[in-house]
């Protein structure tokens, strides 16, 4: 009898044994499998025009709702700044992916044979104005000579030029000076005009009580600049396409979701930065739904060709431009147009 409960507590003992044995070989196999999800995550950042704001809402809820990481992309978001040049950064490989001053920008970049690409165009209405006070005496462009105005040299300085041209003013007949980062300057009256983006500073001015303001659009003068250019490099696209189109994937879904729950949205803004006023960047994703998605629009961040090349022929009229370029080669819609279609609208 004692030698049968020995038997048996033996027994017993190599299954035990053996059992335990298992549970580490499944256990390593499932470390090592996380390890080699983890290694599959693809590292990439995405390098913006300006600060932590609404007018960027749909990266950062693609970032914190997992649809980069779903898409296998382990993002960081960098923001931009009033020194900072995500063309150049991007072009360096300092950033993988960028979101840029606009068409004009872009193709001044690609004037200076910056090897970018444009996978898509956020704002496909001109997103900003030209503003003055009423009683400035500026009522015309041709009002414009002799005045000083400011312009952030991140591509709206080429669509000032490319307007006064319009009206017979060239570069030397005013005095062209970078805006700074608050439209304090303007509101003191140290320049006679500044550029607002009908988003931001121009609701930064209405918040304020100023009211008594001239606008020159871009529209109103045959000068239609689509801006929020997302872009990345040449070598980019021919190395790592897959990269790009889960980019482009997951930045479709967060863009969709964000003009989809605006409310949330603005949540997630905030989490990243709690010094901004909610009032504020409420009413810049309402208006920010609007230059993205205007009326005609077949999907979010389109790239309108036909437009492109329009707004380059304006530009080069005004000289902005020392060569043609290449618009097909500089702007490429392959990657939206392989995207779920259930993704492109909101």
């Amino acid at each position: 009898m004692d030698s049968f409960r020995k038997q048996s507590r033996e027994t017993a003992g190599r299954r035990r044994f053996v059992a335990g044995v298992g549970a580490l070989v499944v256990g390593s196999a499932l470390i090592l499998g996380l390890g080699s999800a983890a290694q599959a995550m693809e590292q990439a950042s995405l390098r913006l025009k300006w600060l932590t704001q609404a007018q960027f809402a749909g990266f950062y809820v693609a970032k914190a709702k997992g649809f980069y990481e779903e898409a296998g992309i382990d993002l960081t978001i960098n923001p931009g700044g009033p020194n900072l040049n995500a063309d150049s950064l991007v072009a360096s490989g300092a950033d993988t992916f960028g979101l840029t001053g606009g068409v004009e920008s872009h193709l001044a970049a690609r004037d200076k044979d910056l090897p970018l690409v444009a996978i898509g165009v956020a704002h496909l209405q001109t997103p900003y104005t030209f503003v003055t006070y009423d009683d400035s005496g500026i009522e015309t462009l041709a009002d414009f000579k002799g005045k000083t105005i400011s312009s952030w040299f991140s591509g709206s300085q080429h669509t000032l030029r490319a307007m006064l041209a319009t009206a017979g003013l060239k570069e030397g007949e005013y005095e062209l000076v970078p805006q700074s980062v608050s439209m304090n300057p303007f509101i003191e009256k140290d320049v006679d005009v500044a550029v607002a983006t009908l988003y931001n500073e121009y609701q930064t001015l209405l918040e304020k009580g100023i009211t008594n303001l001239r606008l020159f659009q871009p529209d109103d003068f045959g000068i239609t600049v689509q801006r929020d250019t997302l872009v990345t490099t040449e070598t980019l696209i021919k190395e790592k396409p897959q990269l790009v189109q889960n980019f482009v994937n997951a930045t479709l879904k967060g863009w969709q979701y964000a003009l989809q729950h605006q409310d949330e949205a603005v949540d997630i803004i905030l989490e990243a930065d709690p010094s901004l006023e909610r009032v504020h960047q409420e009413a810049m994703i309402k208006m920010i739904a609007k230059v993205m998605v205007p009326e005609g629009t077949k999907m979010m961040f389109e790239i309108q060709y036909d437009a492109l090349q329009k707004q380059q022929d304006i530009l080069m009229g005004a000289g902005v431009f020392s060569k043609p370029v290449d618009v097909k080669a500089a702007f490429d819609d392959s990657f939206l147009k392989a995207a779920p279609d259930d993704i492109k609208m909101p």
